[in-house]
């Protein structure tokens, strides 16, 4: 019994013991509810749901004063919907609140961060917040993660009391109108595995302090305005996978230390201004995916080995000033779809630069350098014949020669081939097929000669075509830019039937007749060129049809027919020289005709002097038919008259007898 006694006393502090503890988890659950409802009164506009947590705040406060389970499990059974804002523990307390386009409009000052010591996840993307962001946040001392994006009137700075947070994993500012530097106290965040700082406003320098975070995975700092070299320190963060630090305004060399980032997937470095040369064996990550360092001031040969895992699938380095590549750059890139060197100093025979042969490859970009050679390989194949996923081809602005295959017509991908400006010769190859997929074929200012190759005839889809500066003679197909040739005889009409024609160009040439009537049918044309021709007759006036004009070129021609069509568009292109050198034209933007009447007013004037003519003549013909009616009647009673009168006598002198 004795046993029993201490066992009762024992349940009985137990109890106690609960119930105590059982009033400040209480208090604190409600102290949560309160600063969520009292928020309402700093913000405006949120949205239904929000508004329905809102409207039912107090009620829920109530039942959690009355030994309720908890605010979550109170505010399931209140609200009509589940409320997808906001999830809590086990114990009731708000484990995460997640604001994310709920409309909210107005600032943080008077939210109450200390009320939400469980808080874990903080979410606060695509709303309409203003102010700053207050030093207060720090008092979220469990948050795991914070999100606050798209809140572009955000003002002021990163504050420092964040970098206080020991438990933060996730840190993404995005597109705030915050400024400042980014603090030396980012090392603090030791257990960070995600920093996006991305359209923040950021300046200054990226802090050595950086390399403190060993955990972490992704770091982004796109879209500011930092400065200086990227920190040695950064190849001490060896769990890095992807580092993009694109649109900035970083300078120097590349620290050697990125080659200890052996787990690296994405690296992105485009529009800065990075310098020097990238060594061999920068790229030390089997792992390695992608790669831009697009439009910096890096130079020298470009490093061998860049797929070392064989994982790369993008390199992008266009706009640098690399001088050439290794024989084994592109070795072992059996996955590699993106080739992108354009405008570099690179001088290569092009059968080097590509010499694997990657079958994947979608892109290959080396316009703007000099390279030289024919499209054949070692072998003598075709260079296109096993890049069967291309589909822009860009080799444009080089020393290449040779002639063209029929091989990149049957590329079934192929949307953009531009090997303009290049020595070129022959003729271009006919086929009897073209790929639906085509819209740009770009061959201007190379030696191709003989005939308009037909085959063109057939691609569907090709919206731009340049065969400019060339050698080409014959008939004109209805085609898109056949400038500097020999084409003569007449526009055919048929061209007017291109109706996604945008681009036409058939200057420099021997075109004779006049320009078809319909061409106001091609209503998405936004650049015309048909200068320095024999064009005669008037501008049609379909051309004020042509609501899509911005540039346009009818200079040197022999068009003599007057008055220029006056329309919307075209009285925005006000430069007189692109109707220069014609005989007769005149009107905007040339001086005015003669005779300032419009064509409409002549009409008109014409039209009222023939109604009145026919007027004078109806008016005359009344006059002469009443003339002769009056005359007419007047001979009639006297005829019938003397006929009365003789009638009258002869009945008289009967009577008589």
């Amino acid at each position: 019994m004795k046993h029993l006694h201490h066992v009762g006393l024992f349940l009985l502090s137990c109890s106690c013991l609960l119930l105590c503890d059982a009033v400040p988890v209480r208090a604190n659950i409600q102290r949560e509810a309160e600063a969520l409802v009292n928020r309402k009164a700093s913000l405006a506009g949120a949205n239904k749901s929000l508004r329905s947590f809102f409207d039912k705040g107090r009620f829920i406060i109530t039942h959690v004063q009355s030994n309720t389970p908890g605010l979550c499990i109170t505010m399931m059974h209140t609200a009509v919907d589940r409320w997808r804002h906001i999830s809590c523990n086990s114990a009731g307390h708000i484990r995460k609140l997640d604001l994310n386009g709920a409309s909210l409009n107005g600032t943080l000052d008077e939210f109450d961060f200390s009320a939400f010591p469980h808080l874990k996840k903080l979410i606060l993307f695509e709303n309409g917040l203003h102010g700053t962001i207050p030093a207060g946040i720090g008092n979220l001392t469990s948050l795991v993660q914070l999100d606050i994006g798209v809140n572009p009137y955000l003002r002021g700075i990163i504050p420092r009391s964040i970098f206080q947070l020991k438990h933060l994993v996730v840190l993404r500012l995005l597109d705030l109108g915050l400024d400042g530097t980014l603090p030396e106290e980012i090392g603090n965040l030791t257990t960070l595995e995600e920093l996006r700082l991305s359209y923040v406003n950021l300046t200054g320098s990226i802090p050595q302090t950086i390399g403190m975070l060993m955990k972490l995975q992704a770091l982004s700092l796109i879209g500011n305005n930092l400065t200086w070299s990227i920190p040695m320190e950064i190849g001490n963060m060896t769990e890095l996978q992807t580092i993009y630090l694109q649109y900035n305004n970083l300078e120097g060399q590349l620290p050697g230390t990125i080659s200890h980032l052996v787990k690296l997937q994405d690296i992105i470095l485009s529009e800065n201004q990075l310098l020097g040369h990238i060594f061999p064996g920068l790229w030390n990550s089997s792992l390695l995916e992608t790669v831009n360092i697009a439009n910096n001031n890096f130079s020298g040969m470009f490093p061998s080995s860049i797929c070392v895992g064989g994982a790369l699938t993008w390199i992008i380095a266009g706009y640098n000033g690399f001088t050439g590549l290794h024989h084994q750059t592109f070795q072992n890139c059996t996955t590699l779809r993106i080739v992108d060197f354009t405008a570099n100093n690179i001088v290569a025979e092009l059968r080097d630069c590509l010499s694997e042969h990657p079958g994947q490859l979608t892109t290959m970009a080396f316009s703007q350098n000099q390279l030289y050679g024919t499209l054949l390989t070692d072998q003598g194949e075709d260079f296109f014949r096993n890049r069967t996923y291309l589909r822009l081809i860009d080799l444009s602005n080089n020393s290449l020669h040779g002639g063209l295959s029929n091989c990149f017509w049957d590329l079934p991908y192929l949307e953009f081939m531009d090997l303009s400006s290049n020595s070129f010769g022959s003729v271009v190859p006919f086929s009897r097929t073209c790929q639906d997929n085509l819209k740009c074929l770009l061959l201007a200012n190379n030696h191709f000669r003989g005939t308009f190759p037909l085959g063109l005839k057939k691609c569907k889809n090709l919206t731009t075509l340049d065969l400019g500066g060339n050698n080409l003679s014959g008939t004109i197909p209805s085609c898109h830019d056949l400038s500097g040739n020999s084409l003569s005889q007449e526009i055919p009409d048929g061209l007017t039937t291109l109706l996604g024609l945008r681009y036409l160009n058939l200057s420099g040439n021997y075109l004779s007749g006049r320009i078809p009537k319909g061409i106001g049918n091609l209503v998405l044309l936004e650049s015309l060129d048909l200068s320095r021709n024999q064009l005669s007759g008037e501008i049609p006036p379909s051309f004020v049809s042509l609501k899509s004009m911005s540039t346009l070129n009818l200079s040197t021609n022999e068009l003599s027919a007057g008055r220029i069509p006056m329309g919307n568009q075209l009285q925005t292109l006000v430069d007189p020289s692109i109707y220069s050198n014609n005989p007769g034209l005149c009107g905007f933007p040339l001086n005015d005709c003669m005779n300032s009447s419009t064509p409409n007013q002549n009409e008109t004037s014409h039209a009222e002097d023939r109604e009145a003519l026919w007027l004078y003549c109806f008016v005359a013909a009344g006059f002469i038919f009443g003339f002769w009616l009056c005359w007419g009647i007047i001979l009639f009673r006297t005829e019938v008259t003397k006929k009365i009168y003789s009638c009258t006598l002869f009945f008289q002198a009967k009577s008589n007898v």
